[in-house]
């Protein structure tokens, strides 16, 4: 049996790093790529096949999928889209350049990068991608709104994907975690100060208590679930003849999918309001 290949975005930590892990242990040949090269020079002692890649880059997108071809022979069994970070604050203060750059990392890089895969995944006439959404793509909550609305567009590209691909052999998944050990909060953290007028805005109450929020780790939170806990999921769906269109992992995700799907929104919007 030919050994199959993968290629994982953000893999220098958390979701990326744990899916990399799994999967190489299970006989995936993974091209782990990260946008810093002292990630790289690390990767590359655990997985041969790692490599620079920054998805805010379209030179490096191409030159990477040019790289992978040239190893494989042509050939690209699964994508998957896992890079990103969150800019948190109020959509009222996060700036218009912040806002983009949002944009750019969590759904342009993934977009191009996933364009660019294509044409080898036809020519073998089948393969895998998958994006790394959120609960947040489906249910918003406030002070999260540029990563809510990245990961919203996210999942409307993703389901406009899988019906155009429809009947290509090449399957379409989004995966929707909801609170994972990562570092997503120093990041957004860092972010935050950053990017974010917090003294002058209206709500500086607030951002008092979200940099609290922020410093707390992870695993303070009982819902919260190990990255290994994705990269279970996202193994799972890779052997799955028939992928689902959408995989949720965590309970908050699946509680959050079935109040959209009961509740009167103003009802969801009290328990969104509660939740944040």
């Amino acid at each position: 049996m030919e050994t199959r290949s993968i290629l994982i975005t953000g893999c220098s930590s958390g979701i990326g790093l744990a899916t990399a892990t799994l999967l190489h242990r299970q006989g995936w040949r993974v091209f782990a790529a990260a946008r810093r090269q002292q990630d790289v020079d690390t990767l590359l002692a655990s997985f041969p096949d790692a490599l620079w890649l920054d998805v805010d880059d379209s030179d490096s997108i191409h030159a990477a999928v040019t790289h992978i071809e040239k190893e494989t022979g042509g050939r690209l069994d699964a994508l998957f889209n896992n890079a990103g970070f969150g800019q948190p604050g109020a959509v009222e203060d996060v700036p218009r350049a912040a806002l983009r750059a949002q944009f750019e990392t969590n759904l342009f890089g993934a977009w191009e990068l996933t364009a660019a895969v294509l044409p080898l995944m036809r020519r073998q006439g089948r393969g895998r991608i998958l994006f790394n959404s959120s609960v947040l793509g489906f249910a918003a909550m406030r002070w999260r709104g540029a990563y809510n609305a990245s990961k919203f567009a996210m999942e409307g590209l993703a389901d406009t994907l899988r019906l155009e691909l429809d009947g290509s052999g090449i399957g379409v998944s989004l995966i929707e975690p909801g609170p994972i050990v990562s570092r997503f909060r120093p990041n957004a953290l860092v972010r935050l100060h950053a990017n974010i007028d917090m003294e002058h805005s209206a709500h500086a109450a607030r951002y008092r208590q979200e940099l609290a929020r922020l410093g707390k780790p992870d695993a303070s939170s009982r819902m919260t679930l190990p990255a290994e806990a994705v990269a279970a999921v996202v193994a799972r769906s890779l052997e799955s003849r028939r992928p689902r269109a959408r995989y949720r992992v965590t309970f908050p995700t699946h509680l959050f999918w079935f109040l959209w799907h009961l509740l009167p929104q103003r009802w969801l919007d009290r328990v969104l309001i509660a939740a944040a």
